[in-house]
């Protein structure tokens, strides 16, 4: 309601009969809070830092030029194409750049710049531009207001009012949570059921069309555009220092940021220090970087989580135990630059059962894991989930088929609060659920875990204990149909270990079926059904745990030949 109401306060603007300095100055602000928060959307939610937001608004402004300037189209009809045009080109883009696991940080940042001195050096030396800019005076302005000045007014409101509603929308939903995760971590985030390419091509998409509708408007604004002054670097500059100083991790942080700084520069450029305007530009970065590293609503960044609900507990007899094949691997191999990690793996993991996977420090079986919920490509062999053959599988396709895992070393999302990094498997794992069901499925197992007394810390605040338990719910969160336990034990204490224990005896008494890798040998003792061994990434036994801790080879592979 605040935001409808604040809406109608400000369209009333254009309708007081007030000087046209105003609208205008509005205009400025609205505008530059249009490409901050754009900017936003990609670079501050997904973490993929962009040099390159000139370029799509750059792109919006000529297509504009174009349409409007020499074929004469009605301006308003030409607003659809200036976002249309840099979304295509920042899809054709995306597509490339995110299929390349290299490109990212830095390197995305540098080909971003490079973006804007390849579409600049283009428009400028074809008919787009030739040279001498694009005049747009003589195209005619909508009368949507009393002034001309106060329907650029208007336009920028609405585009800014939709600009900072889709902005809110993206941080509350379940595409930005997905975002979000891709920040922190995207191999974890795809391997928890994230669609990560798909998420950063619409993020990258929306960002280039907003931006390309505020060049759609700025270019007739201002009545004569360049390529100097359209593509120039200060755009990108501004923007990421706007979303900064606001917080790129919530949705109003670069709106803010944009009308604090467009008013002080506005406020230098009008007066005798023009050049001092930049260098207070350049010391609130500085300042920024060293004290403000999360801006002015960093603080308030963590989505308010719903009001808790218990959520339904699924049904989970007990499953029978030696029947169904769940998992069938057979001649998996996998070499990290010539060292041979697994070699001609056989793993057979039947439904209802905990099957122990052991073996002495680097026999491959984290290895294993990493093959089998997608983290790594396989170079040969087999791996039958259900019946369904997943070598080559995406891995957020891999977890929505039901399986999840934890990391020997934990790997939480460091900027979501512990609720949040549980209640995102929920959303895009095998059972998608929306936002609300997936946080109250969250609390069940942070319940089940110990941990909802700390639902809503960061899990720089946990301790060890804490972290493991904290990757075992968010594991179970999902509802898996196969689980890998990947080392929850190591590091703990004693008295934490027996209560790790009985969490697993409580999961296998729900039905769940576990590959419970593990080097506490009286764990695997108690709670596996089976046991296989690798050593130097090679099966070498396989039964029943005590049969198998008996044979020569098992032996021999932990303690020695002398030992044997």
């Amino acid at each position: 309601m605040r935001f409808v109401a604040a809406a109608i306060v400000l369209g009333a603007v254009p309708f007081l009969g007030l000087p046209a300095f105003y609208e205008s100055f509005l205009y400025l602000v609205f505008h530059w809070v249009v490409l901050a928060t754009s900017w936003n959307i990609l670079s501050g939610y997904s973490g993929y830092f962009s040099f390159g937001h000139a370029a799509f608004f750059g792109i919006g402004v000529y297509t504009t030029a174009v349409l409007a300037g020499k074929l004469d189209w009605p301006f308003l009809w030409t607003l659809p194409f200036a976002a249309a045009v840099p979304a295509l080109v920042g899809v054709a883009l995306g597509a490339i750049i995110f299929r390349v696991r290299a490109l990212r940080g830095e390197l995305f940042a540098l080909l971003t710049l490079a973006v804007t001195f390849v579409v600049s050096t283009l428009v400028l030396n074809t008919p787009v531009d030739g040279g001498p800019g694009v005049m747009l005076s003589a195209v005619s302005i909508p009368k949507l207001a009393p002034t001309v000045s106060g329907t650029f007014y208007l336009l920028s409101l609405v585009l800014a009012l939709a600009t900072v509603a889709i902005a809110y929308a993206v941080y509350h939903s379940r595409f930005g949570t997905g975002l979000f995760a891709i920040h922190d971590d995207e191999a974890v985030a795809e391997v928890m059921g994230v669609p990560t390419y798909r998420f950063k091509l619409a993020a990258f998409a929306l960002s280039c069309a907003l931006a390309g509708v505020a060049g759609g408007i700025y270019g007739v604004f201002v009545s004569y555009v360049t390529v100097g002054e359209t593509f120039s670097g200060f755009v990108a500059l501004y923007v990421i220092l706007m979303a900064a100083l606001g917080g790129t991790r919530h949705w109003l942080g670069p709106a803010l940021g944009a009308a604090a700084l467009t008013t002080l520069l506005y406020v230098f450029t009008t007066s005798d220090y023009a050049v001092a305007g930049r260098a207070a530009m350049g010391l609130i970065f500085i300042l920024v970087i060293l004290f403000l590293p999360q801006g002015l609503l960093g603080r308030f960044a963590h989505r308010k989580a719903l009001p808790r609900r218990n959520a339904p507990i699924p049904s989970a007899a007990p499953a029978a135990k030696n029947m169904e094949s769940i998992l069938v691997v057979r001649d998996l191999s996998k070499a990290f630059k010539g060292v041979q990690a697994l070699s001609h793996v056989e793993l057979e993991v039947r439904r209802g059962e905990i099957l122990g996977l052991v073996g002495p420090n680097g026999s491959g079986k984290s290895t294993l894991i990493n093959l089998v919920s997608g983290h790594y490509p396989v170079d040969g062999g087999s791996i039958r989930f259900e019946g369904r053959e997943l070598v080559g599988e995406a891995p957020h396709r891999i977890a929505r088929a039901g399986i999840a895992r934890t990391y020997q070393i934990p790997r939480p999302f460091p900027h979501l609060t512990v609720l949040e990094n549980v209640a995102l498997p929920p959303m895009f794992g095998q059972v998608v659920m929306d936002r609300a069901a997936a946080e109250a499925e969250a609390w069940r197992w942070l319940e089940f875990t110990g941990l909802a007394g700390k639902a809503l810390l960061q899990p720089q605040h946990l301790n060890l204990h804490q972290r493991k338990f904290l990757e075992l719910a968010r594991a179970l969160a999902s509802r898996p149909k196969l689980l890998f336990l990947d080392e929850v034990l190591s590091g703990l204490t004693p008295s934490e270990m027996n209560e790790a224990i009985r969490l697993i005896r409580a999961i296998r008494d729900q039905g769940a079926t576990i590959v419970f890798v593990e080097h506490v040998m009286r764990a695997v003792m108690e709670l596996t059904d089976r046991v296989v061994v690798l050593t130097y990434g090679k099966n070498i036994a396989a039964g029943a745990p005590g049969d198998v801790m008996r044979d020569p080879q098992v032996i021999t592979a932990y303690l020695g030949a002398a030992h044997a």
